[in-house]
């Protein structure tokens, strides 16, 4: 169809030339408009070689431009929102190891607590600490095995100050330059929980004995309230304690042991210039103490210290346990007891280190007043010292056996947990959903998505942002095999790793009659088949 004509008129024609031009330019301003095409007639042509590309990628001919032919896609508005393409998340970006895939925006999630705390956008954090809370077999001591494993190669390192199943001994044995420190079970390692630890860069002499004297006192109450169970010391008693700790300090040269104030105590008790109060508020600790010094816990804890905490090492693992296969006192005092030793040498700021503090049954850091306080403490303090302390718990009900119900202790447990900012919530049991949504403020809907999560997917709560991640589908076999913890569950198998095949006479011996054959429907109702069928 032409719309404008232009006329050019060349100079010197004649009137005859003239006129046949303007004749020519009248019938094609005039010709008839063509018929508009129909929108099949617009499309683009078939394909003259069948599929998507034709022979351009194989003969380096042509590329096809063939309609797509997709079937129309009927749904709900409810289904449409689901799936549409701009409400994809953009994760947390590319910082840190990878931890999964964001099953959400279907890309690699990468996580750092350090990279998250430095982020000034609204997706950082305020915190460097980490909650992961899950069933049994939900995966996730896997998921924190990889975390760990993974963010050696960012220069940071991790630490286990009790591991009570073994299952980070593996792990260390695996990676080149881990350390294992072994306690009980015929070892020699000791492990001084009062040790003075390194000297703060950032503090002056008052401050730095001040922090060393508060940790020092504070481990010993919760040595002694443990061991008292739901009993709390009196005021003569931490008095007693005080005057006892002092002592072991100026006797030792400031290197003081449970057994220098195990010692003290009964000094006290025996001093006659002693106030007569004073000495019966030392009799209660002393007889707790005397655990360590002689009874069943000697050996371990009561001296000096016989190895050193290796800063150097990527990974250092205390083995706790043939203590924790004793008895559930036994396992938390040990944990205070070794995690005190860690927190002494770790809490050093100018080390200039990164380093992940794993609590495995983190509940056990929080069974009195005294320990719950110092866990507070240690939390508040942990980006302070570049630490973030990674707490495992299977269940928020794992917190009723702090204290009793409605107690100081156990609401500033819950409180405890309820202020980690960071979190990794597994699959959880039925009864958990209406604990997720009152203790840590979990959305409702995502309480219940959570009881269907499979083994390895968690939730992801990384500041005002949540993410649904599945570890494993960017796990290794060798992460696989390194990192499962229930292979005493597993099938036995033989020296060639097969299957041990079922013993037919065994199974014959469960089920010794054979089968009836199928006679048909006049065998079935026959007498002699009735009669077997009664006797059975």
């Amino acid at each position: 169809m032409v719309r404008y004509v232009a006329v050019f008129e060349p100079d010197g024609l004649s009137k005859r030339e003239r006129r046949e031009l303007r004749r020519e330019v009248a019938r094609t301003t005039s010709h008839a408009e063509q018929p508009k095409p129909s929108r099949r007639e617009r499309a683009l042509p078939e394909p003259a070689v069948r599929g998507a590309f034709g022979p351009g990628l194989v003969q380096g001919g042509y590329w096809n431009l063939a309609r797509p032919r997709i079937p129309a896609h009927q749904a709900t508005s409810r289904q449409i929102s689901g799936i549409y393409p701009f409400v994809a998340d953009a994760g947390l970006g590319h910082r840190g190891p990878i931890l999964g895939v964001d099953l959400n925006a279907d890309a690699l999630w990468h996580f750092s607590p350090w990279e998250a705390y430095a982020d000034a956008t609204d997706r950082g954090t305020f915190s460097t600490n980490l909650l992961v809370l899950g069933a049994y077999r939900a995966g996730k001591s896997a998921t924190v095995k990889t975390l760990v494993i993974r963010s050696l190669a960012f220069g940071h390192q991790a630490v286990v100050p009790s591991d009570p199943k073994g299952e980070w001994v593996a792990v260390a044995e695996a990676v080149a330059g881990g350390v294992i420190i072994r306690i009980g079970g015929g070892s020699t390692a000791r492990l001084n929980p009062l040790d003075r630890g390194p000297r703060r860069a950032d503090s002056d002499d008052e401050q730095d004995e001040k922090m060393v004297r508060q940790r020092r006192i504070t481990t010993l109450v919760s040595l002694i309230e443990m061991a008292l169970g739901s009993t709390r010391l009196t005021a003569v008693e931490h008095a007693a304690i005080h005057d006892a700790l002092e002592r072991s300090i100026r006797s030792t040269g400031d290197r003081p042991t449970l057994r220098a104030v195990y010692e003290h105590l009964g000094a006290i008790i025996e001093d006659s210039g002693t106030d007569f109060r004073l000495s019966d508020g030392a009799v209660q600790p002393r007889f707790v103490l005397r655990r360590f010094v002689e009874g069943d816990l000697s050996g371990l804890f009561e001296d000096e210290s016989t190895v050193a905490f290796d800063t150097d090492a990527p990974i250092v693992v205390v083995d706790t346990s043939e203590l924790f296969a004793r008895s559930e006192l036994v396992a938390q005092l040990t944990q205070v007891c070794t995690t005190a030793w860690i927190q002494a040498v770790v809490s050093d700021r100018s080390a200039k280190r990164t380093r992940y503090l794993i609590r495995e049954e983190g509940w056990r850091d929080m069974t009195s007043l005294s320990a719950l306080q110092m866990f507070q403490q240690w939390l508040k303090l942990s980006r302070h010292y570049g630490i973030s302390n990674v707490i495992i718990l299977h269940k928020m009900g794992d917190l009723d056996a702090v204290g009793d119900a409605g107690s100081k202790e156990r609401n500033l447990a819950y409180s405890i947990v309820g202020d980690i900012e960071n979190k990794f919530i597994f699959r959880v049991n039925h009864q958990e959903a209406s604990a997720l949504r009152e203790r840590l403020n979990i959305p409702a809907t995502h309480a219940e998505d959570a009881r269907r999560l499979r083994m390895g997917v968690f939730l992801a709560y990384v500041g005002q942002y949540a993410y649904a991640v599945d570890c494993f589908a960017t796990s290794t076999p060798w992460e696989f095999e390194l990192f499962a913890t229930d292979s005493a569950v597993h099938p036995e198998q033989d020296v060639d790793g097969m299957l041990t095949p079922l013993d037919l006479d065994a199974l014959d011996h469960v089920w010794p009659e054979p089968p009836l054959s199928d006679i048909g429907i006049g065998g079935w109702l026959s007498p002699a088949r009735k009669e077997s069928s009664d006797e059975r």
